[in-house]
């Protein structure tokens, strides 16, 4: 009767006990099993077991400082409970890992330090930014994104325990060891992030641990070195340093590490160590803040407590005090014999031993060690260094860059053609990163010199200075000060010239500033990451937003939560495919399809440039500018568009005539130009001869008539060899035509013959005769009127008429080596022949560019006429141009924009909206936006060198597959709905 009893009282009391422990922060969701697996272990351990259990030992995986043996012997004679990994690389480390776990009679809990990811140990592997860059994100849910990334990460490695976060206070800014590992000074703002941090590691199935208790956030020493001392009061550390504990503790936080500080309002012996004060650990942290999890001591071997006493003593304290783990004993032999001394002599009871090492186990069960598999190695290296870390981290940074002053508000740069622009590089780490995205907004020039004076001197050509401070990124204790020598140059270059300041440093490196009175703008980008270089340069142009909030006051300079927060100025932005629905693996192809293009010789080189959704995600280069040359093709080079200047530069010269009513589409020929009065062509209307449905011839090739009729070279009686006032137009070198040629060639025009039939022909003939127009109406060049209403604004720089004159011929691509008109490698001036015998500028050809500048314009068509936070053009117009009037005749084009085919055949791929629009030109070149998928594409080559012959690229269809693949690309619904499974799964 009585066994019936107590039978049914345990029964009884079990779902008691379980409902009692489901809020335990090492609970598994199974609970009963835990309890069991647990009580299992656990009765079936010595005492040497058990006591080893306390104990967590470092590991080194590099070869250098391997200690594999002795952490062998430590696991099978003294039964260690668990691993702490140092430096090294994960696959060394994974294989060290299996090795321990299978010698381990009780598997061994792994735990390491990756604050901000795995490769603040391992070399190989993701650095994520430092918990000062996250605590300038005023979005807690890329943080709690962040500490799942890094928990996925170290699960996939083996480790159970990642001691992060640090929610430390860094009320300090002279604090030597916290710092940039701190997520700001503003205890609610380090709360918010610690708590997402943690959430995210604990989703990822990797338990955390806040760190360092009770505070370390408040110290000019470093624990490792001595024993620091916080000089505050109990309600002071109450209501500060202790916060972030109460709300983690709060919401489950799995294990608490201990520091080694003094402390003499929560312990009154002079020099007592925290880490080994029970008031500390049990009365406070145990009782007062009801904390349940696993606690760790810091490391055991650092002078703040290892100076107090010996091994073992230390050891022993340091498990009295309330500590369940002890970390990176320097004597784990002595320390165990200590401790099992003192549970023999009942200094150390049954009842505390159990409370810890089943805490242990607790965890291991949590983590899954009832069932351990040993870690794969043939992913690793890949699966630790993903696409969506760096997809998450361009996040990161974009979320941080801060604007901390903005004078006049003269951030994001805007109005570029009034501003000349220098970039000086200041510290002790390279800038080159952002000063070659600073390039892609507009013309920047890096300026050096040796003495101020001469910088002086050179600076005062330009009307804007951006000073970047770049230095060193590899941990968050780097140097991050200016040197004296670096405070007077900015001192006086801000005194004489407008300056915006970026730091890719802590940002305590401003509080050294005196004064920050003569800088009209100042961005802190927090590091010195090629990521953190591109994004602080999108912020400075506005291609992306500035969101981030600092999270230090940084002397009388700036309070903590300060930043200026603008929007983007709808520029082109530059990332990641992914981050706009395209696929990275899928956009691959493309290279196979370029690179084929010019193995088979169908082109020298390409420049090949996809963007979406304001975004350029594809941007790379192929070949040579020449089939024997050396010289590789460069973001910088400039090729030959050919026709496309018939969008560049003709188009929106007309379309802001006709917004502007001086024209409409329906204006006839002879309306805008008298001399066309008498002629066949005086009813031909704007509309019709810009849809190519006039009965306009589709060229005419002028030079033939200016050579001679029996050798087939130049005739003297129109070209020199030398400039002179009569013949001084530059048709290539030593070769200048006769001025009053253009006069003739417009007479040509005039007198020319149209077609039988009103039908869909493409011709050249109505950029000539609008060329006249539109520089008669505004009496100058069409080259100086596409600078100064379009290329300047835009940032176009690379974009021009006769780029030899401003350009080196090492940038700029040959087209073809002539040997009919001007015989001669035609490089740096245009390989249409009609626009050379216009003095380069045509209205059908001329213009010069790169994949980078063509985009720009393209964008700005398809945002209906509004770029870099100007508008040039209103929708209404561009929606106007952009129409197919004659469709019904079969004719696909709008005004000016060729449209997609109306059947099988055309210039796309059949595969996009009709609402797209681009063009092609003779040279190789491409250009295509569509409002739809907001995609823009870019192809730029020369095909036409050595000689223009078959164009093979239009016969395979080269372009128009590579836009095919593109399209491929997009990631429809089906495919992400596939990667969230994958994620799930």
């Amino acid at each position: 009767m009585r066994y019936i009893v107590s039978l049914i009282f345990c029964i009884t009391l079990i779902p008691a006990l379980v409902a009692q422990d489901a809020g335990h922060p090492l609970a598994h969701k199974d609970l009963q099993a835990q309890q069991k697996w647990v009580d299992s272990i656990y009765n079936k351990m010595s005492l040497d077991e058990k006591v080893g259990q306390l104990f967590m030992v470092r590991a080194f995986s590099d070869a250098e400082k391997s200690n594999q043996s002795a952490v062998a012997e430590l696991i099978n004679n003294y039964h260690i409970g668990g691993l702490i990994f140092s430096t090294g690389g994960p696959i060394a480390q994974a294989k060290q890992n299996n090795l321990y776990q299978a010698i381990s009679k009780t598997p061994l809990l792994i735990g390491m330090d990756a604050e901000w990811g795995l490769s603040m140990r391992l070399d190989s592997t993701y650095a994520f930014p430092y918990n000062m860059t996250l605590g300038a994100i005023t979005d807690n849910k890329l943080v709690e994104r962040t500490g799942y990334h890094i928990g996925e990460h170290s699960k996939r490695i083996g480790v159970h325990f990642n001691f992060a976060p640090v929610v430390d206070i860094n009320t300090n800014p002279k604090n030597p060891i916290i710092g940039n590992r701190s997520f700001g000074e503003d205890r609610d703002n380090v709360t918010e992030k610690g708590l997402a941090f943690m959430k995210g590691m604990q989703d990822a199935g990797v338990l955390a641990n806040a760190k360092h208790f009770p505070g370390h956030g408040d110290t000019d020493s470093d624990s490792h070195k001595t024993l620091p001392t916080i000089n505050f009061s109990e309600k002071r550390i109450d209501s500060i340093e202790l916060y972030p504990y109460r709300k983690l503790i709060k919401d489950g936080l799995s294990s608490v590490m201990v520091a080694h500080l003094n402390v003499p309002s929560l312990e009154p012996r002079d020099g007592f160590p925290s880490s080994l004060s029970r008031h500390i650990v049990t009365d406070i942290l145990k009782d007062t803040l009801g904390f349940r999890g696993l606690i760790f001591t810091d490391a055991l071997e650092m002078k703040g407590v290892s100076n107090y006493s010996k091994p073992g003593d230390i050891d022993l304290a340091a498990l009295k005090a309330g500590n369940d783990v002890l970390l990176i004993s320097e004597d784990v032999p002595t320390a165990i014999a200590k401790i099992i001394e003192a549970y023999n002599t009942k200094d150390i009871s049954e009842e505390r031993l159990a409370h810890s090492v089943k805490k242990i186990l607790m965890a291991k069960f949590k983590v899954g060690l009832d069932n351990y598999e040993p870690i794969g190695t043939a992913t690793l290296v890949g699966d630790l260094n993903r696409l969506q870390d760096d997809l998450l981290y361009e996040e990161l940074m974009e979320a941080s860059t801060t604007v901390l002053k903005n004078k006049g508000n003269i951030l994001p740069l805007r109005n570029l053609e009034t501003k000349k622009i220098a970039y000086v590089e200041l510290g002790d780490s390279s800038g080159s990163t952002f000063y070659d995205e600073l390039k892609k907004y507009t013309k920047v020039h890096l300026v050096k010199a040796d003495l101020l004076n001469e910088m002086i001197t050179k600076l005062q050509n330009y009307n804007t200075v951006v000073v970047g401070f770049h230095k060193k990124n590899d941990h968050p204790w780097q140097a991050y000060k200016f040197t004296d020598k670096e405070l007077v140059w900015l001192y006086e270059i801000a005194r004489t010239n407008t300056v915006i300041l970026d730091v890719f440093a802590r940002p305590y490196a401003l509080i050294d500033l005196v004064t920050i009175e003569n800088i009209e703008s100042i961005v802190m980008s927090y590091q010195n990451s090629d990521i953190s270089q591109k994004k602080s340069a999108q912020v400075v142009f506005g291609g992306i937003a500035a969101k981030g909030t600092i999270p230090v006051s940084l002397g009388e300079h700036f309070k903590v939560g300060d930043g200026i927060q603008y929007t983007a100025l709808q520029s082109l932005s530059y990332g990641l495919p992914e981050s706009v629905g395209m696929s990275s693996k899928r956009l691959e192809r493309l290279d196979s399809i370029a690179q084929y293009a010019v193995d088979q010789k169908m082109t020298p080189g390409i420049q090949l440039l996809v963007a979406r959704k304001g975004k350029v995600i594809y941007n790379k280069n192929f070949g040579k500018h020449t089939y024997k040359g050396e010289e590789d093709v460069k973001f910088e080079d400039m090729y030959d568009v050919a026709s496309l200047t018939k969008i560049l530069a003709t188009l929106p010269l007309l379309m802001e005539l006709e917004e502007k009513k001086v024209l409409s589409l329906n204006t006839k020929l002879s309306t805008i130009l008298p001399d066309f009065a008498k002629t066949n062509k005086k009813n031909v209307t704007i509309k019709q001869m810009l849809s190519h449905y006039a009965r306009l011839k589709p060229w005419v090739p002028f030079y033939v008539a200016t050579l001679d009729s029996t050798t087939g070279k130049p005739d003297p009686k129109y070209y020199r060899r030398t400039a002179t006032s009569q013949f001084s137009i530059k048709v290539a070198d030593q070769m200048y035509l006769r001025k009053d040629y253009p006069d003739t060639i417009q007479k040509i025009i005039r007198d020319t013959d149209m077609l039988s039939s009103q039908r869909y022909r493409y011709s050249d003939l109505p950029y000539y005769i609008l060329k006249k127009y539109i520089e008669g109406y505004y009496k100058k060049p069409l080259d100086e009127l596409a600078q100064e209403h379009f290329y300047q604004s835009l940032g176009a720089n690379y974009t021009t008429y006769n780029p030899s004159s401003q350009f080196s011929d090492r940038n700029l691509i040959p087209t073809e080596v002539d040997d009919y008109f001007r015989f001669k490698e035609v490089h740096g001036y245009v390989h249409d022949m009609g626009a050379a015998m216009q003095n380069g500028v045509g209205g059908h050809a001329g213009v010069f560019s790169n994949a980078n500048d063509v985009a720009k314009i393209m964008q700005m068509y398809l945002q209906k006429g509004f770029y870099g936070g100007k508008r040039y053009l209103k929708p209404e117009t561009v929606d106007k141009f952009n129409f197919c009037y004659y469709c019904d005749k079969n004719v696909r084009r709008g005004i000016g924009f060729d449209k997609p085919q109306l059947g099988d055949v055309g210039p796309t791929c059949g595969c996009l909206s009709m609402k797209s629009f681009g063009h092609s030109g003779f040279t190789g070149t491409y250009a295509w936006a569509d409002p739809d998928e907001e995609i823009v594409y870019i192809f730029l080559a020369n095909r036409t060198y050595p000689k223009a012959g078959k164009n093979r690229l239009l016969k395979e269809n080269i372009r128009t597959e590579i836009q095919r693949l593109i399209y491929e690309a997009i990631i429809v619904e089906e495919d992400i709905e596939s990667v969230v499974t994958k994620i799930v799964d």
